[in-house]
């Protein structure tokens, strides 16, 4: 299931389903330790006059988005049979470690009222089965979860009154299902502690006169140590739950309008689908300076592993992303994550998880006996040319100095020698949907942009040698790609060739990032001929026929395909990589048309509160895969800048 609602500070994020229950919780690394994952649900219950409801049930409507320009919820849920309506704005503190949920009931009916109001709390700290510990502290009127360097305090308000009833009991194991069934018959058994698969209700009790409205607010602070965790707690106290939520909504709204952009004639849905992304991918940024690709875990329903890492690719386009859009010390952070976590050799692994470690992977390290490099060297290559767009944009000499040894030239020297050595082209690698193996077009191009951008931080850090000694490895590979990876025959670029033993296999899959990687790495002029025949062949073959509409990846893309007839699904990458293609090609304004339309089809695809998925279905335009996926809302967010910038110029002719 994808997630509807996501909100974080950069050490905590919390991921929502349809129902706005918690189903993810990270902490204290964005996308690393999910405290709730597994399968874990934080239910919300409500008890009406002696009738027991979860709002997960079929009679609550829920509807769920954001307040405008805030990552602060705007959730309601009504549920008529009982006559009650509930309004939920949540949040996670900008500053501080702690989840806001203030909740406004509403009574729908003439009469009195008497209402409980339930909270259920299901924690797998660190990811494990067992070691979690849960009590009651009369002290605080708090329920506190741990294990090891992990602590949750559970607290909450009506008016002036803590919760009036609770329980902490087990799930999982000796038969038990989790204290949330206590709830059902409207009191709770106020266990007071207990260990192993923890989970704890809270309730708050009172009464709402006819057509009258009572607020409740609950909050989680999250610490290392409980002394840190009880502080925070007692600072909602002091500074109250509502001055904090109020404070944040403040904070994201004038942070994701800064720049006071003029959207020209973008409709509403396109530029507040902008400003979303921008808060979106904003939540999935460690404060380490990770950028995880997506915090929806349910990926574990399909496979063996999530989204939640943090891959040199992915970040990459999401940094070029934030820098079009004036944001220019998140990437900066990035930068050095990647100057932490470079190898020796100067290359990238497939993937990291947000504490700098190395990540999982099922790229094999040997073939047919042979030592083979498990990479995918765009995701070197990006990080280098994406490095250079960050420069451009902040003039950040100090910072470029600092890392042109560990980082910059240790990457151009992989790049400058893993060449193969019967075409001089870059040697096999993956290609970047992570899944042939060989000398692609789109990784020559990425290492042809990667060795040009190295070339320019060396000739503008006086390192003549070094500048002259990239740029004629770059021309180099760029002559070598039209050369060797162009099928005159079709017009088109072959997806890879695979070196062997009689000379080359031949991969002539139409793949759409063959022809990205040629125009935004200006392997070819945007006006070439060439370019544009290749661009007839993407219309032809990888636009999705149906009523659907968008972009595919390659013809034959088997990954979640649900039509054996269509050669893919649609992705929110890729059709805005063709509306890119336009941008860049655009003579006149009535050209751009076309872009205002991929904005409103982009802006259709999104759930209900604005998060993109990575692919959508062919036949029904369902969503796939995880949601939100970070690199979406960026290929978003660099469009609409391509687009405003391009306006412009064309204005000013």
């Amino acid at each position: 299931m994808p997630k509807s609602l996501v909100l974080g500070n950069g050490n905590m994020l919390l991921c929502f389903d349809n129902k706005a229950r918690v189903r993810d919780f990270y902490y204290h690394y964005v996308g690393l330790e999910n405290h709730a994952g597994s399968g874990c649900v934080h239910r919300i219950g409500i008890m009406i006059d002696g009738d027991f409801s979860w709002i997960e049930e079929a009679a609550w409507k829920v509807t769920m988005d954001y307040q405008t320009d805030s990552l602060v919820s705007k959730v309601e849920m009504v549920n008529k049979e009982l006559g009650i309506k509930l309004d939920f704005k949540d949040t996670v503190y900008n500053e501080k470690c702690i989840f806001l949920r203030n909740v406004t009931i509403s009574n729908l009916w003439d009469e009195k009222r008497k209402i409980k109001l339930f909270f259920h709390q299901q924690f797998r700290i660190y990811d494990t089965e067992r070691r979690d510990t849960g009590y009651y502290d009369p002290e605080e009127e708090v329920i506190i979860h741990y294990e090891g360097r992990r602590v949750f305090i559970v607290g909450g308000r009506q008016g002036n009154t803590s919760f009036d009833d609770y329980c902490i009991g087990n799930y999982g194991i000796e038969g038990k299902i989790g204290t949330w069934k206590d709830a059902e018959d409207g009191e709770l058994e106020k266990n007071p502690i207990e260990h192993g698969p923890v989970d704890s209700v809270i309730a708050f009790t009172f009464e709402i006169e006819g057509h009258k409205k009572k607020v409740v607010d609950y909050w989680i602070s999250a610490a290392k140590i409980l002394a840190e965790a009880r502080k925070l707690h007692q600072y909602v106290l002091t500074r109250t739950a509502n001055h904090l939520l109020e404070s944040t909504e403040d904070y994201w709204s004038a942070w994701v309008n800064k720049n006071n952009l003029d959207f020209k004639d973008m409709n509403k849905e396109s530029v507040d689908l902008f400003k979303k992304s921008l808060l979106i991918i904003r939540t999935h940024i460690g404060n380490e300076g990770g950028i995880i690709a997506s915090a929806d875990s349910d990926m574990l329903q399909y496979g063996r592993d999530t989204y939640a890492y943090v891959w040199p690719r992915d970040g990459a386009f999401v940094a070029l992303s934030l820098i079009k859009a004036k944001y220019h010390t998140i990437p900066r952070k990035f930068f050095e994550f990647c100057n932490d976590v470079i190898s020796e050799e100067g290359d990238f692994f497939h993937k990291y998880r947000s504490d700098k470690s190395v990540g999982s992977s099922w790229h094999p390290w040997s073939k047919e006996g042979k030592k083979q490099l498990a990479i995918q060297e765009d995701e070197t290559a990006l990080i280098i040319f994406s490095l250079w767009e960050y420069y451009q944009a902040s003039l950040n000499i100090e910072f470029i100095e600092s890392v042109y040894n560990s980082l910059i030239k240790k990457a151009a020297e992989f790049m400058y020698h893993y060449r193969d050595k019967r075409t001089g082209l870059p040697k096999e690698s993956y290609d970047p949907w992570e899944q042939k193996y060989g000398i692609s077009t789109f990784t020559c191009s990425t290492v042809y942009g990667g060795l040009l951008a190295a070339s320019k931080f060396a000739k503008v850090l006086g390192k003549e040698e070094d500048a002259k000694k990239y740029l004629h490895e770059a021309e180099e590979i760029k002559s070598l790609t039209v050369k060797y990876l162009y099928n005159s025959d079709n017009g088109y670029f072959y997806n890879r060739i695979m070196p062997n033993k009689e000379g080359f296999g031949f991969d002539n899959t139409i793949d759409i990032s063959s022809f990205f990687g040629l125009f935004y790495f200006d392997i070819l002029d945007i006006n070439d001929t060439m370019l544009d025949d290749v661009f007839d062949v993407v219309e032809r073959e990888l636009f999705c026929k149906t009523k659907v509409g968008g972009v595919m990846r390659y013809v034959g893309d088997e990954y979640h395909r649900v039509d054996d007839d269509a050669p893919g699904n649609p992705w929110i990458i890729t059709t805005l990589w063709v509306a890119q293609y336009r941008i860049k090609k655009a003579k006149t304004l009535d050209a751009l048309e076309e872009v205002k339309k991929t904005f409103e089809w982009v802006s259709a695809q999104t759930t209900n509160a604005g998060l993109l998925p990575e692919q959508i279905s062919s036949d029904k335009g369902e969503h796939l895969s995880a949601a939100p996926l970070t690199w979406s809302h960026a290929e978003y967010v660099t469009t609409v800048m391509q687009y405003l910038e391009r306006k412009k110029e064309l204005e000013n002719k």
